[in-house]
């Protein structure tokens, strides 16, 4: 895996998974839980440490951490607090697990994580899948979607995206005129040419792509993309270009929508902190700030309550005012 540096959850120092252990299980035991506790723990460790804490405590108590965690806490705080414990390496594959397990598939995750992770990533999420489940990722994927819109997960599922290898200008070209023609000029919009493209050309190729597709059509490609189609796979093709863009600039508006308006997506907003709490949530807060007026920190604190918003918010890791 890439080294990611620009998480507000680091390696704490100096670290004591047994003293954690104790504490954890003082806070939980007897009548009451302490949350303070709990959650200042939890989300001042990395995934790593996380992991060592749970491994003490079952050998200290003979009891499973998470387990306890489950019968001690309630709610969205416990959801959070059962989500930090997760093994890193399982998370992705775990969220997409639960998003086509049962009645009706939630497009959403898949759109979300599959639109944002690296080729790498997606490799190792299909192994994972694979591994834990017993069932190839692919398979459970096509069996609960259709259309265009699974034509391009299934893309993306290859990870067989360009490395990013100098840009070849007369390409760049091309492909804008090809996208422009495809969108803006046909009657009905040629679908495939846009999965095509947006589904394996590089990073840098495809940003230049943007540009160029600008100039030709006075249009912005989301733009295109908005009026010509609907549905999910409109919402996976914005996705995809939005993370081509930037990843972090994609997150900071997911969250936003996860807390806008009447309502928090808590879902959305708990998978999106935990799984980039080590990655980019400080790209994605400066993202936040520049673009949405407010700092991530604020909306949480206006939209969420109790231990819930103290443990997302010591997640956030600070302010940008």
């Amino acid at each position: 895996t890439p080294q990611y540096t620009r998480g507000t959850v680091t390696a704490f120092a100096p670290f004591e998974a047994r003293a954690d252990a104790e504490a954890l299980r003082k806070a939980m035991k007897g009548m009451g839980t302490d949350e303070e506790t709990v959650l200042t723990i939890l989300t001042t460790r990395n995934n790593a440490q996380r992991q060592e804490i749970a491994s003490a405590f079952k050998t200290l108590f003979g009891r499973d951490l998470v387990d306890d965690l489950k019968s001690e806490l309630t709610g969205k705080f416990e959801t959070l607090m059962v989500s930090l414990m997760r093994p890193a390496y399982i998370f992705d594959a775990h969220a997409l697990k639960h998003a086509i397990k049962g009645a009706g598939t939630n497009e959403k995750v898949l759109t979300e994580i599959l639109a944002s992770r690296t080729p790498a990533e997606v490799q190792n999420i299909k192994q994972v899948y694979q591994q834990e489940y017993e069932a190839s990722l692919e398979d459970k994927i096509t069996g609960e979607t259709s259309g265009h819109f699974q034509r391009l997960l299934v893309v993306l599922l290859q990870a067989n995206r360009d490395p990013d290898v100098g840009v070849d200008e007369a390409l760049v070209e091309q492909d804008a005129q090809v996208l422009f023609r495809a969108g803006e000029l046909k009657w009905g919009t040629d679908e495939e040419k846009f999965i095509t493209i947006l589904g394996t050309r590089s990073v840098s190729h495809l940003r230049r792509v943007f540009d160029k597709y600008m100039t030709i059509s006075g249009f912005q490609i989301e733009e295109t993309i908005d009026r010509e189609t609907s549905g999910d796979l409109e919402k996976l093709l914005l996705a995809v270009v939005k993370c081509i863009r930037s990843v972090p600039a994609y997150f900071a508006e997911t969250l936003y929508y996860s807390m806008k308006g009447a309502g928090t997506d808590d879902d959305t907003l708990i998978r999106v902190m935990v799984s980039r709490s080590e990655v980019d949530l400080l790209d994605i807060r400066r993202e936040f700030r520049k673009n949405f007026a407010k700092s991530l920190y604020q909306m949480i604190q206006k939209d969420t309550s109790g231990d819930y918003r103290k443990a997302l918010l010591l997640l956030c890791g600070g302010d940008d005012d």
